[in-house]
């Protein structure tokens, strides 16, 4: 049960790219369709991957079990607690989101927030541009995040 609830640290830079890939295009059916439930599928995605890494998330499975593999298991690993915190800032945002649509009744606002998680996401996949990990590693430089989370991390500015 241990295992269940660690991050995985280093992190497939190849996995997280295909999990950004599904993020896409799962913003965009939600963007289309207006979907709760998607929604819904969207937001727990984002808890499972902030709290346990692939281990829970469909998604993070289907990339990590089923994609990576199918491609030939190609391999570029990068530190994990980056990847997490990407994650945790897709959670607020979700959650935000979740909390627009379900409490507050506005599907504007939360169709704003979950075109921001596509857009981040697109980045991620297309680019290969963590913004959650650039926005860690300056948080490490400001002092902010101690190094000592992530010792591999240390960017030099």
């Amino acid at each position: 049960m241990k295992n269940i609830f660690e991050f995985p640290n280093p992190v497939n830079e190849y996995a997280a790219r295909l999990v950004a890939s599904m993020v896409v295009f799962l913003t965009l059916t939600f963007q289309i369709s207006g979907n709760e439930f998607l929604l819904v599928f969207i937001a727990y995605g984002f808890i499972a991957r902030t709290a346990t890494g692939p281990t829970l998330s469909p998604v993070g499975i289907i990339a990590t079990k089923g994609l990576v593999p199918l491609l030939g298991n190609p391999t570029k690993l990068v530190p994990g607690p980056p990847k997490r915190f990407a994650q945790l800032i897709g959670l607020v945002l979700t959650s935000s989101a979740l909390i627009s649509y379900f409490a507050f009744d506005s599907i504007t606002v939360t169709r704003y927030l979950i075109g921001t998680v596509g857009f981040f996401a697109s980045l991620e996949a297309f680019l290969g541009f963590c913004a959650g990990c650039y926005v860690f590693g300056w948080l490490m430089h400001f002092g902010v995040i101690p190094q000592s989370i992530c010792e591999s991390c240390t960017v030099d500015y």
